[in-house]
């Protein structure tokens, strides 16, 4: 006979742990809801995987209120963001001290952040299946039936709601259309650089005709992401070490003096990706299962956590009888529209508008960054919203 649960989440990562540990923070003994947490993965992230998060200041509230937060090795404050565009004089500072924040934001380790999640998970009894892959799943309007695989063999699995939050990995709702991609024509180079100067909790933002370049401070080192065109990030890759240095300080500049180290490196292609309807059948997706971002501004995995929160509540709010049901999902999408759509528009209209060849637009925008520097309304308007959403409370 197939095992049920209330609300199955397939994927474990910080987005699907955060919609699990919601769901068993907001109820007691008196409705305590089945929730099985589904994870391809055999086991957490190994402590030596070199990637770094960027959270807002909004997400670190998320994870504090879910008890994740102070099981934190450590976090790295972002201050102040200076962004800035390369061949023109025009930039914006944003401070914290501006906003009456102690940090705009923070950096974590990504297996840092998967072990305090998977800690709180345990804290809390949730139950996590390692290493279960789900192959497919029937929705109806009782039920969903999940056809899932692991070591041990096949099983069955039946569900009230699935969230499905697995990184975009495959699963969809299964009313959603083909997934939309709009393809930015370029990759993403990752590494940990360590700089002459010390990052004093800056992080930078560098726009350029070829896209983006983003320095987050993390540890004693600085993060880098930097965009190009694929075959310009091919060959970024198969540099030397210290050639990969001085192109990197030919595109970034001496703000931080001189480039000293580089750790390894990785690259993956860059692209706009939504799946529409967010809602199926007993079914939602959230994350980067239903949207990925370009990295820019770092706007993608804060989003996720705010799915993540809004999701759990929905389902805290709603009577057993009607979860999952058609007017519980409608009720999250639309209270997600907003947010959502406001972070792609944020996000794609940065890439857009910044990265192309500057011409006499590129002194246009120059001179628009510097209009932002000196207007705090507005710089105030856009911290907040990126620190907390399209709603920016």
């Amino acid at each position: 006979m197939a095992e049920h649960a209330d609300v199955v989440i397939v994927g474990g990562g910080p987005v699907g742990a955060a919609t699990a540990l919601a769901l068993a923070k907001g109820t007691g003994e008196g409705r305590r809801l089945a929730v099985r947490v589904l994870e391809e993965r055999r086991q957490r992230a190994d402590a030596a995987d070199p990637r770094a998060l960027a959270l807002s200041y909004g997400s670190r509230l998320m994870l504090e209120r879910l008890g994740v937060w102070a099981r934190l090795c450590a976090a790295t404050p972002i201050t102040e963001i200076h962004v800035s565009q390369k061949g023109s004089l025009g930039r914006t500072r944003m401070r914290a001290v501006e906003e009456g924040l102690p940090a705009l934001g923070y950096v974590v380790d990504y297996a840092d952040l998967d072990e305090a999640m998977h800690e709180a998970l345990r804290a809390e009894g949730v139950c996590v299946a390692w290493g279960c892959r789900v192959s497919g799943f029937r929705a109806t309007h009782a039920e969903v039936s999940l056809d899932t695989a692991s070591a041990t063999g096949s099983d069955g699995l039946t569900a009230r709601l699935v969230a499905i939050a697995d990184g975009g990995r495959g699963c969809v709702p299964p009313d959603a259309t083909p997934p939309k991609i709009r393809d930015y024509g370029q990759a993403a180079v990752v590494a940990n650089v360590r700089t002459q100067r010390p990052h004093a909790q800056v992080a930078y933002e560098r726009f350029t005709a070829s896209g983006p370049a983003a320095l987050l401070p993390w540890k004693d080192r600085l993060s880098l992401v930097w965009t190009a065109p694929p075959a310009r990030a091919q060959a970024l890759m198969a540099m030397e070490a210290p050639v990969f240095l001085e192109a990197l300080q030919a595109h970034f500049g001496d703000r931080l003096g001189r480039f000293l180290e580089v750790g390894p490196r990785s690259s993956f292609p860059l692209s706009l990706k939504t799946v529409r309807p967010v809602a199926g059948v007993r079914t939602v997706a959230l994350g980067n299962a239903a949207q990925t971002l370009h990295p820019v501004a770092g706007q993608g995995f804060n989003l996720g956590l705010r799915d993540a929160w809004d999701l759990a509540d929905e389902i805290l709010g709603t009577p057993p009888d009607a979860l999952g049901s058609a007017p519980m999902l409608a009720r999250y999408a639309a209270r997600r529209r907003l947010d959502t759509a406001g972070s792609i528009f944020f996000t794609d209209a940065l890439v857009r508008f910044f990265s192309n060849d500057p011409g006499t637009l590129g002194h246009g925008r120059g001179l628009l960054l510097g209009a932002l520097d000196g207007l705090p309304p507005i710089k105030h308007f856009v911290a907040r919203r990126m620190m907390f959403g399209t709603r920016g409370f």
